[in-house]
Formats: C-alpha cells, structure tokens, sequence
C-alpha cells in the first residue's frame, strides 16, 4: 500500500476561429441541457466540414441552408435538427440513453449498445484521469466486474496482470489481449502512454466481443481508443496537465518488538535475529564497529516500523501539453507530448519517460486518410528486490537509518550484507525506445460498401547494463562469515523487436427492408513479429567499483551458465475473417463471426483452425413500447457461443527438433549438444474454448440506475500440458495436448445517482458498484496423472493443477491431523507432526471481489472514491518464512519465550491404541529454555511445514481518493479559457 497526495492543475485553452462561408442564410440559436446552457457544445452541420461551438452562454451561430441538418452534440449527449424557414434553433440536449450509446468493438467495428450481443464495458477519460493516475492499466482497478489488475512486481517501473473473466488455461498465456487504436499491442505499451490523451478503454469481457481477433482475444481485449482532433473546424484545443504524486511506504509486515537484537536470550549487538533479551529502553551498542572505531548505540526498545527509514519519499512529476484541431472532413490533427520523472521509495530508483504521440486525417471525396506516430523513450534504474529480505531480517530495536553510509564492515550485523551496500552496488539500467507508425485507410465505393485498410508497425529497441560491486574476503573485515561475499560482475544486454500488423477488410451496410439492416464486414489479417536478443557478461572485474564495460571482465560467462543469450525469433499468422450483424426494427440484432488462423508456429499439416461464434440479442423495451415508461427505460437481454482457442503454451520452434546445449556434457567445461528430453509433440494443437455468455442490461428512471449482469461458462478442451514420458523413451517429458477445464462465473454491475443536479453547481451523488466471482475446475489433467506441479516454492509447497480440484491449487508439506482436525504432536518432544506428502491448502482465487466508486460534487467540488474488497483465497507468504525463522514473528513473542507451549487443538498417538488419540494437556511444544524455544521456530517452525506460510487474502484496498475543485464557467467568460480544474 502507499499514501498519496496529487495536485493536478488542469489548463483547457480554446481559440476559437471565426470563418464565413457563402451559405444561404445565418442560424443562430442556444444550447441547453438540464442544468442550463452548455459552454463549448459542437454545432456542425451534417456531411460538411463547417462546424462552430457554443460561447459560455450557450449562443451559436453559424451558416447554414434549408434542409441542412445540424448535429449538436457535447461529452454523452447528441441533439440533430432540421434547419427550415426560421433563422433560430434553440436546442436541448439530453444525456444519451444506453441504446444511443454507439460501442467501438473489435478491429474497430462500430455498434449501437442494442446490437453488441456480449458482455463489455466502457471506462472513459474522466474515470481514467480523475485521481492523476500514471500508469493507464492501474487506474483501471475496481472499476470493471470481471477484470483483475494484480501488480506483478512493485518497483520503480511496476509491471501489472490484467486477467477478464477467470482462467482458460494452465500453461498458456491467461492475460487479456491490449489492442490500441486497432493494433495490437501490449500491456507495458499501454502503461507507457499518458493518460490525459486516452479518450476510452473498451473493456471486451465476453468471448463473442473478442472473437474477431482468433486466438489472441481468447482472453478478453482492452480495447483503447486514443483522442483525435477538436471536433470541428474553428477550435484549436490546448491542453496542459500537470501533477504530483508522493507516495510512502505505508504498510510492513507486522512484527513482534518485544524481544529484541540477540539469539538464544542475550542481547548480541551483530547478530541478525530478534533472538535476544526482552527489550527494556537501556541504552545497547549495535552493529559492528564504524570506520572511525566507534559503535552506535540506541534505546533496546521495540519500533515495528524501523525498516521504513530505509525508504523514503517517492515523487512522480507528470507534465503534459496536447494541441488539436479540426475535424475529419476537412482535416485534424493532435499533437500530444508528455514527460514522466519517478523517483522509486528506494533511493537512486528512478524513471524518466518522454512520450510524443502526432495524430492526423482527412476526409477528401470518398477517400479518407489517418494516421498517428507514437515514440517514447525511457530510462530506468533501479537496484535488486533482494534487498527486502534483508530488510526483514532486521530486529525491531535497531535504529536502520543510522547505519546508510556504514557499509558492510560497519553493519548492524555480521552475517549479511547492508540493504544499503546492496541498493548502491547491485545496480541496472534500462533504456528503451518505442516507435509505433499507424494508418487507417478508407475508400467509399457507394453509399453501402467501402473497403479499409489498418496497417501499423511497431519497434522496439532495448538495452540493459546491470552489475554488482565485488565484496571480497579481503574487503571483509569479519570474514569468517561467507553469507557477505559477493564477485563482481557485468552484464549488457541488447534488444530489438518488430511487430507488422495489418487488418484489411470489406464493409457492407444495407437496409434490406424497411424492417431489416445487413451491416457485413469480410477481412484479412497479417502478423509477423521478429525478435532478437543478445547477452554477454561474466564475473571479476579488473577495475573495481568503477568502469562498466564488457571489456573490464576477467572471467566471461560459459555458454552453459545460463546467463548469456544470442537469439532470434520470427513467427507469422495469416488469417481471414467475417462478420455479419442482421438488425430486425431495431430490437432484434444477431451476430455471427468466424475467423480462420494459420499459425507458423505449428506444425504445416496442423497449423489452420478456424473459431466460429454466434450472439442475440433483443431489447423489449423497443419491442413492447407498452413496457416501457417512466420506472424501468431500457431493458436488453442477450447471449451468445463462441469457439476460441490458445496455442501460447508453445514456443516459436518449439515443434522442431532442436538440440539443447547441458551443463557438463560431454565434461567439465566443455559445451557440446544433446537431444530435447522435454520436446513438444510435433503435432500439438490449440488449446479449444467453448464459451456460452448470457447477459442482462437494465435502465430505470431515465437511466439514472443501471443494472448489468453475465453469466458465462467456458470450457477448455486440449489443455495443453507436460505429460510424463516413459523412461524407455530416453525423454522426460512432453508437452501435448491432454487435459480439460471448465470455468463459470458471473459479473453484476449496478450504477445509481442517488441526487441528481437540477443546476450547475448543486449537490450531485454518482456511484458504481460491481461484483464477480469465478471458479476454474480441473476436469483432466492427463491419462495417466491426476495432478501436475506447475511452480514449486522452497521444496515445500507448490502450485498444482489437480484433477476435480479449482484452479490454481496450492499444496505443501502441512500438519498432521487426525479425523477431527487436530494436529498431531509428538508424545516426547511436543514438536507437531508433519505430512509426507504436500497437501491442499486452498486456491488463490478469491471467492468473490467487490468495487465501489462513489463521486461527490457540489459548488465545483468533487470528492470521487474507489475501493475494492477481495473475499477469500489463499497465499503462499514467503514474509512470513523470513519472520519465523529470524525471531521478528507476532507468534514467537506473544506468550514469552522462557519455555514451550501447549500446542492449541493438538493431540498425540495413545501409546497403548495406535491410531487413537488423546487431547494434549501436557505435553509441552519447544521445550523448556530460551533456546529449545528459539530452536523449534527458527528450524521445524520455519524450514518444515509450508501449512505456517499459507494467509489468507481477503482483503480492501482504497485504490483512489480524489478531489478537485473546478472553477465557475462564468468567471472564465471572455478569458479564452474554458476550464480550470484544481485538486
């Protein structure tokens, strides 16, 4: 967790130009809605590219003849009229009800929220922006049901999981597919970008939604769509944005501070547990001594939250400025440029981001031309993760920020290097530079066919240094202890990537009678990526602590340590692809797509497949008018199947027979070749997903509560997985296409305005609740097992895919029990028994989760709120084995430590009738001294039983709180400004 507080100061700039046209006559008039005139509303006239905005008191006027129709419009709300004989329009504009809403979905098909027969959700710019968020894919989290934002790694560049609706496979990729302006890309892409410049994210939960991408959408899509020019020809739009971010460490593990620096009772001043004496505010010397031959000393007093003076402040500085203008019929263009600077909570982490992103079209007769180019460039530094842990073995009486420029020789303790050392010593740098080149090309054969062509490219050069200072057995004062050790290394690593992608299609729009509508879209796709990397390195620098370079290695690594790397990849899929919407008066809407990939991936006899879907759906409210009225506005029932698949669990060659280079073969240091004794099978297919989507959209009281559900089932079919081999075969294992899951899940998503405004500047309560659960069943694992070991932790748990079981489950050495759940102790010792096989703890999935966002405005005021709640699931704490066995855990100190204890709800084996047992009332567990206790957690407790590790997940975070004041309208009237927004 961290604490924030953001100042974001918002500038919106309008110049507005004024252009006469010889038209027949002026039309003037004034632009409402419900709480008064509308400032800045778009007044164009329709199929031209002459257009004009309204002034702070609503007023336009604009040239114009009879018969033109004049399109109205502002942020949610759309208003056409006819010009006739009158010179004066006054138009009212009404929030867009659901059905008017207009969805972009996949390869940027564009849908009325009647005819979109699956589960989505849009997140627009306001809800993206309104806490200063940096990072695009965070500022997501708990505002869609169905989606999971996990952070994967928290540092200065964090990486993020976004997982739609559950788990589909075992082995292969589970992440949503991110596609960006029609192009696929990818979520580190997306966290790159700023978030000002974003105009909405598409989030495509249902498999029918997603189908039109093959197997890349088999998981979901965030489907962004990026801002374009102003909106009309007379308005140029400058944005800037500016803000702060501090952030701190705010949460630690908890730990015991009772007991403080010292092992088996006694206060030692270098040791690295909490194993000493109870603390009593005496003054103690700690740590080793300092360079001038002095030693602190401090209060032998307990401060659960010492480790934080290891952090400090963090800062995020964002600064972005956006200009654009005009429309697509006579031409736009968006320039957008934005800089990052982040200081990380660990000193010396940085990250500096410039994006520059320059969009432009055209509408000339019947062809139109787009195009945007994005480039950033980024740097990024930052020290290993390691040095948590050795944070965390710190005793809670020792004052940490005392002991920054003492190094190892002048540390706290002696057994291990200073976090300090290790943050100013094992350092990395990363440069990246991204360019991304889009178009979108169209030509307008008729009124009811056009053609349109997406081609995109996608680069991306990398290049890392990283290097640890050596620390050797001659620097180490106290080299007794080889834990402090370390050579010297350095590593350079290179990078370059290359992603063409290409959508070219074929679009029909009929109405074939008065009552029926064909809209048609027949396409075809192209993707080659192509990837290379390289890595040289070794150890022992010559010139120590000071020149970087591959040319400074004495010892360069052999190709079979792991380390070094010279590789290339290039793998293409081909694909053609077709929808087909058939609308019936508006109400009754039925979709069907298929695709067929070719993969170069898989095997030439094997490598075509195709994914068909279907979808309904059917709006009552329009079909019955008598149903609909005041109380429910809007009511659409839908559901869909759709066949997907998933081939990610196989590498680029992975179906070629390759050779692999061993360690020690065919001795010592020498390299040679040996066969794959894990291959994949030649033959091996996608993974096959059958999806059935139902869902439910309800609007009540002109909208103003909102009510959306799904229900989904999806079944997996040749899960792709390792199977033992025999041993006669010479291999290990294969990876083949045998097992079968099947999840299900539901999403419900309720909006409500509680108050509406009746005027600018009253009391407003807007608010969003969603909720999802899921669970994924293991159906097969394979013919001849009943569970596979995925990821193993410390030999002691892992992560199983077990037949009948939910998926992810996690397994480990655990307590003995009897039949009652007891645990089983020793009858001599008192010492708990454990299991001799790993047993099933839980899954990490949670029962269900739960996202609030409620918004508050009143006076220009506005307070907004997102939090989430997770219930249920397990984890695999590896906090909590470094707590145990270093004395810092709650557990070990609460009941003293002068001698054991009962063990709670235990018992022991009745000598006298095996496998009976008897309550333990008396048996003591960890002996009976200081240092049979400290024994029996810092060894059986710690390093025996995975059981002590496994918390539970539930839990709440406050994701965003905002607040923001924006100036009266009326005050900036005549200033050129049109917002100020403050908070």
């Amino acid at each position: 967790m961290r604490s924030k507080f953001k100042w974001i100061f918002t500038l919106l700039v309008a110049l507005t130009m004024q252009f006469s046209f010889a038209q027949e006559k002026t039309v003037t008039g004034v632009v409402t809605d419900e709480l008064g005139p509308v400032a800045g509303a778009n007044v164009v006239v329709k199929g031209t590219s002459n257009g004009t905005t309204t002034d702070f008191d609503g007023n336009f006027s604009i040239k114009a003849k009879k018969g033109d129709v004049l399109e109205v419009s502002y942020v949610g709300m759309k208003e056409e009229v006819t010009v006739g004989d009158g010179n004066v329009y006054n138009v009212t504009l009404n929030a867009m009800q659901l059905e008017a809403v207009e969805v972009v979905g996949a390869l940027g098909i564009k849908r009325k929220a009647d005819e979109v027969t699956s589960s989505y959700q849009v997140v627009k710019n306001e809800e993206i922006t309104q806490a200063a968020n940096p990072n695009v894919v965070q500022a997501l989290a708990a505002k869609v049901s169905g989606l999971q934002i996990n952070t994967a790694s928290n540092s200065v560049n964090s990486s993020t999981r976004i997982v739609i609706n559950g788990t589909r496979s075992i082995t292969g990729n589970n992440q949503a597919l991110v596609v960006i302006d029609n192009a696929i890309s990818t979520a580190s892409v997306l966290q790159s970008l700023p978030p000002e410049i974003i105009e909405s994210v598409n989030v495509i939960k249902g498999a029918q939604g997603s189908a039109l991408y093959g197997e890349q959408g088999s998981n979901g899509v965030i489907l962004v769509t990026t801002k374009k020019g102003s909106g009309v020809e007379d308005k140029i739009t400058v944005t800037f944005n500016s803000a702060i971010d501090f952030q701190k460490v705010s949460y630690l593990p908890v730990r015991q501070t009772r007991y403080g620096q010292g092992w088996y009772g006694e206060h030692v001043a270098i040791e690295n547990g909490s194993w000493g004496a109870e603390t009593d505010g005496s003054m103690q010397p700690v740590g080793l001594p300092q360079a001038d031959g002095t030693t602190f000393t401090a209060p032998y007093t307990g401060d659960s939250d010492n480790i934080k003076d290891f952090f400090k402040t963090g800062i995020i500085k964002q600064n972005g400025l956006t200009v654009s203008a005009g429309s697509l019929q006579n031409g736009y263009a968006l320039l957008s440029i934005n800089r990052q600077d982040r200081e990380f909570v660990v000193d010396g982490d940085i990250l500096k981001r410039t994006n520059v992103m320059f969009k432009g079209g055209k509408k000339v007769g019947k062809f139109t031309a787009e195009g945007s180019v994005q480039y950033y460039s980024q740097v990024q530094e930052n020290t290993t993760a390691g040095l948590y842990s050795q944070l965390l073995q710190t005793a809670t009486t020792i004052p940490v920020g005392m002991f920054e420029n003492s190094g190892n020789n002048g540390h706290w303790n002696v057994y291990y290097r200073s976090p300090y050392w290790t943050r100013d010593n094992v350092r990395g740098k990363y440069v990246t530079d991204y360019v991304n080149a889009g178009a979108s090309l169209k030509y307008e054969i008729n009124k009811n066919i056009n053609l349109t062509w997406a081609p995109n490219v996608q680069v991306t050069s990398s290049g890392s240094t990283t290097w640890t200072n050596a620390f050797t057995s001659e620097d180490d004062l106290y080299n007794d202890y080889s834990n402090r050790i370390v050579r010297s290394s350095f590593y350079d690593a290179t990078g370059f990537s290359r992603r063409i992608y290409s959508d070219f299609m074929i679009n029909l729009d009929y109405d074939l009678t008065e009552d029926l509508t064909l809209k048609a879209n027949i396409g075809n796709n192209v993707q080659d990526y192509y990837s290379r990397t390289n890595t040289v390195g070794g150890s022992d620098l010559d010139v120590a602590n000071a020149f970087y370079n591959y040319t400074n290695v004495l010892t360069p690594d052999l190709p079979t340590s792991g380390n070094l790397t010279n590789a290339y990849s290039r793998k293409r899929t081909f694909s053609f692809f077709a929808n087909v919407d058939l609308g019936y008066k508006e109400y009754l809407n039925l979709n069907i797509t298929g695709r067929n990939d070719w993969s170069s991936v898989l095997d030439p006899s094997n490598n075509s497949y195709f994914y068909p879907g279907a979808g309904l759906s059917f709006i009552p409210t329009k079909a019955f008018e008598n149903i609909k009225g005041d109380i429910l506005n809007y009511a659409k029932v839908y559901g869909s199947f759709t066949a997907t698949g998933n081939s990610s669990a196989v590498s680029t060659y992975g179906v070629d027979e390759i050779g692999v280079v061993p360690s020690g073969f065919p001795y010592g240091d020498l390299s040679s070749y040996i066969a794959n004794t894990s291959p994949t099978y030649k033959y091996i297919k996608p993974e096959r997903n059958y999806t059935r989507d139902f869902g439910l959209s309800l609007g009540f009281f002109k909208d103003r509560l909102t009510l959306d559900g799904q229900y989904y089932y999806t079944e997996t079919k040749d899960l792709i997985t390792r199977a033992t081999a025999s041993s006669t075969s010479g291999l290990t294992s294969s990876l083949q296409n045998i097992g079968e899951l099947h999840t299900t899940g539901f999403n419900i998503d309720l909006g409500y305005t509680p108050i509406k405004a009746k005027e600018e500047g009253d009391f407003e309560w807007t608010g969003k609740v969603n909720f999802s659960t899921y669970k994924t069943i293991i159906d097969k694992v394979s013919d001849g097992a009943n569970e596979v070991n995925l990821a193993t932790i410390n030999d002691l748990a892992g992560v199983f895919a077990v037949e009948g079981e939910e998926f992810p489950t996690i397994k480990g050495i655990g307590y003995l029990r009897d039949d009652a759940g007891n645990v089983i102790v020793d009858a001599t010792s008192g010492n708990p028994l454990y299991t001799s096989e790993f047993k099933k703890f839980g899954t990490s999935t949670p029962d269900f989760t739960i996202g609030f966002t409620n918004s508050f405005a009143y006076k220009g005021v506005k307070l907004t709120a997102v939090c989430d709640y997770r219930s249920g699931g397990v984890f695999y704490s590896g906090s909590m084995y470094q707590l145990a066995w270093t004395g810092n855990l709650i557990e070990s100190a609460e009941n003293g430590r002068a001698g054991g204890f009962i063990f709670p709800n235990s018992v022991y084996e009745d000598p006298n009738n095996p496998g009976q047992y008897i309550e333990n009332t008396n048996v003591v567990t960890g002996g009976n001294s200081y240092a049979t206790y400290q024994t029996y957690f810092s060894n059986d407790y710690a390093f025996n039983n995975a059981e002590n590790n496994i918390l539970d997940a539930t839990a709440v975070k406050v994701r965003e709180i905002a607040l923001s004041y924006t100036l009266p309208s009326k005050l900036l009237k005549n200033s050129g400004i049109s917002s100020v927004t403050m908070g």
